[in-house]
């Protein structure tokens, strides 16, 4: 296994005399992973916390020590260096502000900078190309798992797929586990870059979440940002030519561990005349400690006997202290505590007892011990492990558990009192009542709890996921979820496609019509392609226009069918079926120019396979024959003629195109042909289903978006999209434009059913025979 983590299990210090030294890093992670990390051989890559300087080396570890991580061998340590502003935009600028508020359902504090994108695109690059190393030096004859972890990694698993396809990588699987929630579509979609995210850690075989909510947000986001056939029930996705699992996992804790620290413990931890009410958290604004602090004040308020005889100790432990919204809460936090003890303090007795600072888990153990109520009452979590270690320290007189519903632990710990945290009433009513449960029912709780926990502990979590692992094949074409349907358009566009109005298909040729091929004069369109192409064009409401990068009579030639609009170059020449034609006016100042741009190209770059293909204005250098370790130094510097010659270069299918600087693409040539054909009001008056494959056909996604059903042909797992849906290949193409043949012969069957026209009294009796 080669464990992916945005730390290394321990934390690297420098000593003085230039060496490195380790220090042991709590946490579940840490736990539950590197005992298997050491057992399989395996390798743990993260970040190293310090820069490490050329000629440092990381300690050696110590094989006998109790502490997992401390027991892994330098070899077995694969550190990622990572620049210290560039981990700033990342860290701090991207998953802290971005990512985090976000993920936890709270937007209106999220802060997007396409500068900390780009610092969190490069590191997640970094660990890839990282992880890709360990991969080839892991043992060839051992099958091999890589497993990354959180939401500061999510581009990672699309990066490693790309990489293990082009580079021949050995095979292996992928699998990614959530720590935190994982939005609704609703609050997910105004994530600047949601779809990355989706692509990203789509490159998995697996991925996991803590909670079946989570696992269903994240299936709802594939489907409507992305538009991938989905199964709901089995919860797959099928992606790139695979089927990627997607299923919950409920983490626990080391149970036994965290038993045994609170058998060890100090005797006691507060006054014993006192119920001790505990909240264990980082200090973060998701946690709700100051509806917590309020909700005891309420407490106090309502059911005055519990005064001088149950204390608060909230501990908070230090989170992002150079971050200024994290200082304001810990400023507002002291104000309230302090108002709260002000008001109710006596000469013996102040309700809230507050400690900021980090605390070893084995003094937090004692407390969870000797606690009498554990309040866990973030806003949002996760799953939250502080309920689940103060169940496994509950070694005395049982407590109580109180749970915010909006944790991944409240779906899960049924015995616990679930209460809103945002409702302080509601809050306090609950504390009183879990401080004068009788103790039967407290035992009843604590009893199932502690049984639940101590079966479902970290190690089992573990021990889930990679037998779902084992569910997965990397080569699997025999996808777990049905193949594209006619059903899966019916579901898509029956309620798009109306009964009254036309329907107007925009289609690109090469990759959508017809299949990608070596040389573009072998692009035919298949045979059942042009039969039910040549039938819709017959079709009274439906319009059809192929809108491609070729010159237009290449294109013409190559579809050779009549009824057509035809638009080539991107839509610079447009040719309607009436014969009137559309042709850009600034075309004429560039088409002197294509000459000399052919020439440098063919004498420069047109080595190894290389060629360049005239569409009169426009220019294509095609490197699809040329091997792969030369291709970049040719697009450089195939790029770099272009840009010298005014001309735009344009990426497409093995292709850079040059194309004249006119602001002028397919989504403005889209426009121009629905304008033209249909009014003003085209909007109102048509309906509209646009198909592409290339990035070109993005520019129309984006202006038709909102007005139309867009599909992207794609089978990448890297592709970023604006479209509705994606499909396969072009016969998923095909199927579609099935589907919009059946519809309309039964519409038209429909219409003829229902409008009988109306018969003349004479002609009543002409047909009776009575003249």
């Amino acid at each position: 296994m080669i464990v992916v983590a945005n730390r290394l299990p321990f934390v690297l210090k420098q000593n003085e005399n230039g060496t490195l030294s380790r220090q042991s890093s709590a946490g579940g992670l840490v736990t539950a992973m590197a005992p298997i990390v050491c057992d399989s051989d395996g390798i743990w890559v993260g970040w190293a916390a310090i820069p490490i300087e050329p000629g440092q080396e990381i300690p050696e570890g110590n094989p006998d020590s109790s502490i997992p991580g401390e027991r892994l061998k330098r070899s077995q340590i694969r550190p990622v260096n990572i620049d210290v502003d560039v981990f700033d935009e990342y860290y701090n600028g991207c998953c802290n502000t971005a990512f985090w508020p976000m993920f936890h359902s709270m937007p209106d504090r999220a802060v997007f900078k396409r500068e900390n994108w780009k610092s969190y695109s490069l590191v997640n690059r970094q660990f890839a190309e990282e992880t890709a190393r360990a991969v080839s030096s892991c043992d060839t004859t051992k099958p091999l798992l890589v497993w990354i972890h959180d939401y500061h990694l999510t581009l990672v698993p699309g990066h490693l797929r790309q990489m293990a396809d082009e580079g021949g990588l050995r095979r292996f699987k992928i699998a990614f586990f959530l720590h935190i929630p994982f939005p609704s579509w609703d609050i997910f979609r105004l994530f600047p870059w949601d779809d990355e995210i989706l692509i990203g850690m789509l490159g998995c075989d697996l991925i996991g979440f803590h909670v079946e909510g989570y696992a269903e947000n994240f299936l709802e986001c594939c489907q409507k940002r992305l538009g991938l056939v989905v199964d709901r029930e089995r919860k797959l996705v099928q992606h790139d030519g695979r089927t990627v699992v997607v299923q919950a996992f409920p983490i626990g804790v080391p149970f036994k561990q965290f038993e045994e620290m609170a058998k060890c413990a100090d005797a006691e931890t507060v006054d014993p005349s006192l119920k001790l009410v505990l909240g264990v958290d980082r200090l973060d604004y998701t946690k709700g400690i100051i509806h917590r602090v309020r909700g005891f004040e309420k407490l106090l308020d309502t059911y005055p006997e519990h005064r001088e005889s149950v204390v608060l100790l909230q501990v908070a432990v230090p989170s992002r202290t150079d971050v200024q919204e994290y200082q304001e809460l810990k400023d507002e936090l002291d104000r309230e505590i302090g108002r709260i003890n002000g008001r109710f303090s006596t000469t013996r007795w102040s309700p809230i007892r507050y400690i900021y600072r980090f605390m070893k888990q084995e003094e937090l153990c004692a407390f969870y011990r000797d606690a009498s109520v554990a309040l866990v009452t973030p806003i949002r979590d996760g799953m939250n492990l502080v309920a689940k270690e103060f169940v496994a320290c509950q070694m005395k007189e049982p407590g109580v558990l109180i749970l915010s519903p909006f944790t991944g632990a409240g779906e899960t710990m049924h015995e616990a009192l679930l209460v809103n945290p945002l409702e302080e009433t509601g809050l306090a009513d609950t504390i009183h009542r879990a401080l004068t449960m009788p103790l039967d029912e407290r035992e009843l709780r604590m009893s199932a709890l502690r049984r639940r926990e101590r079966t479902y502990d970290v190690h089992k979590w573990v021990q889930s996921f990679l037998c779902a692992t084992g569910t997965v094949e990397n080569d699997d074409r025999d996808s777990h979820l049905e193949s594209l349907t006619i059903e899966h358009f019916e579901k898509w566009l029956a309620c798009y496609v109306d009964d009254s109005s036309k329907l107007v298909l925009l289609l690109d040729y090469d990759g959508t019509l017809a299949p990608i091929a070596q040389h573009p004069d072998e692009a035919h369109l298949p045979k059942d392609t042009r039969s039910v192409l040549e039938h819709l064009t017959e079709m009274p409401d439906v319009y059809v226009a192929v809108i491609s990068g070729r010159s237009i009579s290449n294109v013409k030639a190559m579809v050779g069918i009549s009824g057509i609009t035809y638009a080539g170059n991107h839509g610079l020449d447009i040719e309607h079926p009436d014969g009137t034609t559309f042709i850009h006016p600034d075309q004429a100042k560039f088409k002197t120019l294509i000459g000399g741009l052919k020439m440098e190209l063919e004498r420069d770059v047109c080595k190894e396979g290389a060629w360049v293909e005239n569409k009169g204005v426009i220019l294509t250098y095609h490197y699809r024959n040329v091997q792969m370790d030369k291709r970049l130094a040719l697009t450089d510097q195939a790029t770099a003629i272009i840009l010298q010659h005014g001309f735009r270069p344009c990426k497409g299918h093995c292709a850079i195109e040059a194309r004249p600087p006119i602001h002028w693409d397919k989504g403005r040539a889209c426009i121009h042909v629905l304008r033209t054909t249909f009014g003003v009001d085209w909007s109102e008056r048509v309906r509209i289903i646009y198909v592409g494959d290339d990035a070109t056909d993005e520019d129309a996604m984006q202006a038709l978006c909102g007005m139309a059903v867009t599909f992207r042909v794609t089978n990448s797992s890297n592709v970023v999209t604006a479209a509705s849906h994606r499909l396969n290949n072009t016969r998923c193409v095909y199927m579609l434009l099935q589907w919009v043949e059946q519809y309309f012969e039964k519409r038209n069957l429909r219409c003829r059913k229902f409008s009988r026209p109306t018969i003349s009294p004479i002609a009543d009796l002409i047909d009776a025979g009575s003249l």
